[in-house]
């Protein structure tokens, strides 16, 4: 028998990462099946402070923001998965690889973040992680992140 998939509303998201407006970038998380997999959901708006100036007429989120969704999504997986909410840590890039960007993201469009986990259970964790519109792929890349579990 498996253990039932997670969500993480907005309040656990708060709980268990750091960031908040205007670099908090991931709404919820859904589907987290341990440490192993989840998708994040970020409801892509034009009230965001970077459409601004990306580009004004024409605004189109910027890749290096979904890719630190993709990140954040990752950090809220794994802090469910070991029960991290209210522990005071972080996490940070080491690494990303293989990073392609295939599609425009707009305001008005419903960014799913896939992430599954190559390698972790210490300090270092290596993600794979998809975003998609409507099921076509807007993002993809590798990703290595260092845990510190003694942030604070």
């Amino acid at each position: 028998m498996t253990d039932a998939l997670k969500t993480a509303d907005i309040h656990l998201i708060q709980r268990i990462i750091p960031h908040r407006y205007p670099f908090l970038l991931v709404d919820r998380v859904v589907d987290i099946d341990g440490a192993k997999t989840a998708t994040g959901i970020k409801n892509v708006t034009f009230n965001e402070p970077h459409f601004q100036g990306h580009f004004p007429g024409a605004p189109i989120m910027p890749g290096v923001t979904i890719i630190e969704a993709m990140a954040q999504t990752a950090a809220v997986m794994v802090g469910v998965a070991q029960d991290m909410a209210d522990q005071n840590f972080l996490i940070y890039f080491m690494a990303i690889d293989g990073c392609k960007f295939r599609r425009k993201v707009v305001p008005g469009d419903v960014l799913k973040l896939h992430v599954e986990t190559r390698r972790g259970g210490g300090k270092i964790w290596k993600f794979v992680g998809r975003a998609e519109v409507e099921g076509d792929l807007a993002a993809e890349a590798e990703f290595t992140a260092m845990i510190d579990f003694n942030a604070g």
